[in-house]
């Protein structure tokens, strides 16, 4: 690759710095005016590192303008960006569609899509790149389409993975399995809620397992924090899981006796029933059981337990409704065949062990809504653990047949209500670990390998979320560490009494804070994303999740041998045994399941596709501006497409050829200081010398206004390169002014406009940076890989 360095000899600058910034900023606004005006263009970029100047506006007037002429995918460099049109687009995802990608020589050259990031992961498997594992990096907020892009990508696997001939049976076998996981995994993990009508309560790393011939040959599926609380609790205007619709809507009548499900009967933990889904479709997850080898007599037991979880719901313990009572408790107890009686003294009566004696006290009203609740999320948790052991044995292969996989991880988008308690503060963790493994892997390490290689540049300001994720599981004290103290202390939870610990042990991270006029204790946390204030009440016995041993018992004594099975080893965390073994607490749980994930994730090539949720509303092709924004800010986009081209021109004057002739010293104190929006943009970094003094590359008109003259030095060998190169830039010596032109959509990178009136140097070397040299036109007589400066007269 090529540099272009940029060595300005400048005198008097300190006379002169307002001229400048005030350039700068005219120069800047112009520009943005100028690629704006030809608006009938602008959803031409495919590539947002293509817009150029790159300001929120600019990349926001193109995405919106994609949307508008239904083109839903673009490039942002490393990252592709993916807008949900929330409405149905068959034709974009049709197996033509996938076989036109999966065949093409350089799908690259075809427009953005999810099957582009499909094909390259696949490719680099085949080519045996390293790292050979591949992760597809599904992220965005709820209702950013994250599940409906997983769904994408598990298809086109399933689809070209699976196209050799021999042993078609067992591939097709596999491929049924595979997608038949899907519809399971969403009726009983997804739920409707005020941002997605099926959004994902639990997070999922699927593993796509390869053969030496990258062909598929099975598939796993690891789970991370269910959302169990959602049975027993739904946040107003707000669902339960699927699964549970599917039910009451798509049963025959024969199995609305068997299931005790009248279509008359209301369930309380059933709200908003009256509203019909494309989800609420039973058939399609029942044939999905059926692919997966879930015979009828288990079906039937699922169905049955889920049902007993219903009439479980509408027991009430209020006095008043004593009668009612009995008669839902009988129906549960049928339905998960547990004597009557005992299932009603577990929920009612509490065993208290005192030294070697048990005594037995009445719970009182809200502490029995209380077990009865913790009923239900322990049998419907272990149920899903069930159906994930059940789907991963029946297609995940033998560990001598594959070699390679590619994961596809689907979690949960970063979540901000009115109410926000231990569920969004562990899901919104998970959103800052893998925030950080994005910046790690992309925007840090690819400034730190300039620092490595010796390049000076300007260092783009991303946003570092390390204070935040400290704040929350850092050491010695964290928000996680005080709530696992809390816990192991056994005492009676007191949310004011924690409030006032974390003001007094984290209030020197900047992270957090508190709203001194609210009446709850609460605590506030500036994620990367937006802050976000977590309510304190309840939060320490979610983390405790406690479930008394008379549930325990009462389950392990089922004569339904599947409820029977799921508590039969007893390897169950209860309040009977806390005083003899640690207790694991629930975010201790997700922490180590989350480290294990990111383990996966740094020893695998990511790929990373960033949906984006056009509009609050989730209506079909409508742009909200300020919606969008906020997520492209948010998620680092902006800063992606900085550093994956227009900022190229910012290494240009990194001085490959001579930097040691020119070494920066701190900034003197003699200089006048820039204004902060020069800094931010990182476009000028002036030295403490001031003659010469380093003009970084954006805007490299900003260096030019003060050269009158241009000297153009090419380092290359050979007459071939050389004109080569000169052809490349197109560089016209001509007497005269010139300026920078416009190159969008040949080969080149830059579009600053400036009349010269300085020196400057121009050096062409070759990059020491990795793949420099690839370039998408496959042409023998161009040099390829460097930033192209185009300089005309007027």
């Amino acid at each position: 690759m090529v540099f272009i360095n940029c060595i300005i000899q400048v005198n008097g600058l300190k006379d002169r710095a307002q001229d400048l910034r005030k350039s700068f900023i005219d120069s800047l606004e112009e520009d943005i005016r100028d690629f704006l005006i030809n608006e009938a263009e602008l959803h031409t970029y495919d590539d947002l590192t293509k817009v150029n100047p790159v300001t929120p506006s600019t990349v926001l007037k193109c995405l919106q303008a994609r949307y508008s002429a239904k083109v839903f995918y673009t490039h942002a460099g490393c990252t592709l960006v993916a807008l949900n049109p929330f409405q149905p687009i068959p034709h974009l995802y049709s197996l033509d569609v996938m076989r036109e990608y999966h065949a093409a020589p350089q799908p690259q050259e075809f427009k953005p899509h999810i099957f582009i990031v499909a094909e390259e992961a696949y490719r680099n498997v085949q080519g045996q790149v390293e790292p050979m594992n591949q992760s597809l990096v599904v992220s965005g907020e709820s209702g950013a389409g994250k599940t409906w892009t997983s769904r994408c990508l598990m298809k086109y696997y399933a689809t070209v993975a699976a196209s050799s001939q021999k042993c078609q049976d067992t591939v097709e076998k596999i491929e049924r399995r595979v997608l038949g996981s899907n519809p399971i995994m969403e009726a009983f993990g997804n739920a409707c809620t005020l941002r997605n009508s099926n959004s994902s309560r639990f997070g999922k790393y699927i593993q796509l397992q390869l053969n030496g011939s990258q062909l598929l040959v099975g598939a796993s599926v690891q789970t991370y924090l269910l959302e169990k609380t959602r049975v027993a609790f739904q946040a107003p205007n707000e669902r339960n899981f699927h699964i549970f619709y599917q039910m009451m809507k798509g049963a025959t009548e024969k199995q609305r006796l068997e299931w005790m499900l009248p279509l008359d009967q209301d369930f309380a933990w059933l709200p908003h029933a009256e509203k019909t889904l494309e989800e609420d479709c039973l058939q399609e997850t029942v044939e999905a059981m059926i692919n997966l080898g879930i015979d009828e007599s288990k079906r039937t037991q699922i169905f049955r337990i889920l049902a007993g979880l219903l009439q479980l719901g509408n027991v009430d313990f209020r006095p008043a409704s004593e009668e009612a009572q009995t008669c839902f408790l009988q129906k549960t107890a049928d339905l998960l065949q547990v004597p009557l009686d005992e299932l009603q003294s577990c929920l009612t009566v509490r065993t208290l062990h005192a030294g070697k004696q048990n005594v037995l006290k009445p719970c009182s009203q809200s502490e029995c809504s209380v077990r009865r609740d913790c009923l239900a999320k322990v049998i419907y948790a272990q149920l899903f653990d069930w159906l994930v052991t059940f789907i991963n044995n029946s297609m995940c292969a033998d560990s001598s047949m594959w070699c390679n996989f590619i994961g596809l991880l689907d979690v949960y988008g970063f979540e901000c209500f009115l109410l926000n308690n231990l569920e969004q503060l562990c899901i919104n963790y998970a959103n800052e670990k893998l925030q950080q493994h994005f910046v790690a892997h992309y925007l840090k390490a690819q400034q730190e390998e300039y620092v490595t290689e010796g390049l000076q540049w300007s260092f783009i300001r991303y946003q570092d979320n390390q204070g935040c994720l400290d704040l929350i599981e850092g050491s010695p004290s964290s928000i996680f560490s005080l709530l696992n103290e809390d816990c192991r202390l056994n005492r009676a939870s007191d949310a004011k009494q924690f409030c006032v610990r974390l003001q007094k042990e984290l209030s020197h991270n900047a992270s957090i804070s508190w709203d001194k006029f609210s009446k709850q204790p609460h605590f506030t946390v500036a994620h990367y994303a937006d802050k976000v204030s977590y309510q304190i009440e309840g939060m320490m016995e979610k983390n405790k999740d406690p479930v008394p041993p008379e549930l325990i018992s009462l389950l392990q004594n089922s004569q339904d041998s599947l409820l029977h099975s799921l508590f039969a080893d007893g390897d169950h965390e209860s309040e009977g045994l806390r005083g003899h073994s640690k207790v694991v607490t629930v975010v201790s749980k997700f922490r180590n399941s989350l480290e294990s994930l990111m383990k996966i994730l740094h020893s695998t090539t990511p790929h990373y596709t960033r949906c984006i949720k056009p509009n609050p509303d989730c209506r079909p092709l409508t742009f909200k501006r300020e919606e969008v924004i906020a997520q492209l800010e948010a998620c680092g986009i902006v800063e992606t497409i900085n550093i994956s081209a227009v900022w190229m021109d910012a290494l240009a004057e990194a001085e490959l050829d001579d930097a040691e002739d020119f070494i920066e010293n701190e900034a003197s104190s003699a200089l006048p200081k820039l204004d902060r929006l020069l800094k931010e943009r990182g476009s000028v970094q002036l030295s403490s010398i001031q003659e010469p003094v380093m003009v970084r590359g954006w805007p490299i008109g900003l260096a030019m206004t003060s050269a009158p003259s241009i000297t153009v030095s090419l380092t290359a060998t050979g007459f071939q390169r050389i004109m080569s190169m000169m052809a490349c830039l197109k560089i016209p010596f001509r007497n005269g002014e010139y300026k920078v032109k416009t190159n969008q959509f040949d080969q080149g990178v830059a579009s600053i406009r400036a009349q010269p009136r300085g020196s400057i140097k121009v050096h062409l070397q070759r990059s020491p940076l990795l793949y420099a040299d690839m370039h998408p036109v496959h042409k023998t007589d161009v040099v390829t890989g460097f930033n192209q400066i185009l300089l005309e007269r007027p």
